[in-house]
């Protein structure tokens, strides 16, 4: 993986470059962490999915809930949290990362919060059905129902025609997804303004930096993404997987929307990124590429510097796009 402070990516700076002692400071400490933890011996209970499902980290604490949050049920039965502030300029649709098997819309309450008071937008965060129970289709249907609901439903519910998307990881997946269900199946090109992408896997017939990252233990690797997968698309081969409705990066992305996207040089998603960058603008659309020194995969869920950046890069773009 790139590391190095100053390099570039196709002529695209990597940023964050000082912050860089820090950032592989904590790599080193959390992949040796990860090496001592014992191997599970059985598959988790009931209990302990459940708190894994709302904490991506699986940490024995569940993340707190804020009484900001309002729990609703929108268009096909499609759970959302919803954040509103006392200004809204506009509405962030987000999709919860966690390899479409954990997760929680109610897992980030602190940080959508922030986001949502900052960013002057009310933000909609979309509870998702999770594999390995409810496999492809079923999160992406949940998610482009909860679109097509905020665009009937916008202007009624939060004053606004502002439309914002995007998400982390398999939730940037789903962003992308989604936007393309609703402009190929609903004829609705233009419903979202723009989209903030962070470190999302866009090929899941696995891009180069996927295969041969390895072994290693950050929060994601070799292994544990191709596991996401069956769990995602089961009995699907590497051809199946290609199909765009599946890997948006073999998708025609005209009549997108500006678009940040984010990943971190240590990321085995780094090509997906890279490569999706490309096609985007190649389709017409501007695109910020944000390539962070040293970053891993996840690195906004830690306590870090590049963390406290990145959110107020996807504050400024989102307030502004």
């Amino acid at each position: 993986m790139l590391s190095r402070a100053g390099a570039t990516v196709d002529g695209m700076t990597i940023t964050d470059e000082d912050c860089l002692p820090e950032t592989l400071a904590f790599n080193e400490q959390f992949e040796a962490a990860a090496a001592n933890r014992p191997a599970r011996g059985q598959a988790p209970s009931a209990a302990r999915l459940a708190l894994l499902r709302r904490n991506r980290l699986g940490g024995d604490t569940p993340p707190v809930r804020l009484p900001h949050g309002q729990d609703r049920v929108v268009e096909d039965g499609v759970r959302v949290r919803v954040f509103v502030p006392d200004h809204v300029d506009g509405v962030y649709l987000h999709f919860h990362g966690g390899g479409w098997a954990f997760g929680s819309a109610d897992g980030q309450d602190a940080r959508l919060w922030r986001l949502a008071e900052q960013a002057r937008l009310a933000v909609v965060s979309v509870d998702y059905r999770l594999a390995p129970e409810h496999p492809f289709p079923a999160g992406p249907d949940d998610c482009a129902a909860a679109a097509r609901w905020l665009v009937k439903h916008a202007v009624a519910e939060f004053g606004t025609e502002r439309l914002l998307i995007g998400g982390e990881s398999a939730g940037a997946h789903l962003s992308v997804v989604t936007m393309l269900r609703l402009r190929d199946r609903h004829g609705s090109t233009g419903a979202f303004r723009a989209a903030h992408l962070l470190f999302g896997p866009y090929d899941l017939s696995m891009t180069p930096s996927q295969r041969r990252f390895g072994p290693r233990h950050p929060l994601s690797n070799t292994e544990t993404i191709r596991g996401s997968y069956e769990m995602f698309t089961p009995r699907m081969g590497e051809e199946q997987r290609r199909n765009p409705e599946v890997s948006p990066l073999f998708a025609d992305l005209s009549g997108l929307p500006p678009a940040r996207i984010v990943v971190g040089t240590e990321d085995p998603l780094l090509d997906d990124s890279l490569f999706l960058a490309a096609r985007w603008q190649a389709a017409g659309a501007p695109v910020q590429l944000g390539v962070v020194a040293g970053a891993m995969h996840g690195f906004t869920l830690f306590p870090l510097t590049i963390t406290e950046r990145e959110q107020q890069r996807e504050r400024d773009f989102l307030a502004s796009a």
